[in-house]
């Protein structure tokens, strides 16, 4: 008989870029594993006035990829995020891609920070 493990509900992961969990300027976070084909992803942008950002979801199956020796990402969502002092947007996963992260392809605002969540 197969075990079978469904792994839901656990704490929210922040995406990272160098150990920091926010972004002010454009690029790519750190990879992560992700662990259940079942997810969910939210951006958010804050700052003061009007603040706008772009984020794109991303996921790669190759190990090599993850590791930095490559770059094959596919993007698996984009977020244009668009207000006054903040925005956010979201949506929910079901694929298996083994590798994800994060990447702010844009963001415009006074004091302009973007955040990325992955609820597993």
């Amino acid at each position: 008989m197969n075990t079978v493990f469904i792994k839901s509900g656990e704490q929210p992961r922040y995406f990272a870029w160098s150990g920091v969990l926010s972004r002010t300027t454009t690029g790519a976070s750190s990879p992560t594993y992700k662990e259940s084909p079942w997810s969910t992803f939210q951006a958010i942008v804050t700052g003061t006035g009007s603040v706008t950002a772009t984020v794109l979801i991303q996921g790669s199956n190759e190990t090599a990829t993850f590791n930095g020796d490559k770059s094959n990402w596919v993007t698996i969502d984009t977020y244009t995020l668009s207000g006054t002092t903040t925005a956010t947007n979201g949506s929910t996963s079901v694929s298996t891609w083994r590798y994800v992260r994060a990447n702010v392809t844009a963001i415009t605002g006074t004091g302009a920070t973007v955040e990325v969540i992955m609820g597993v």
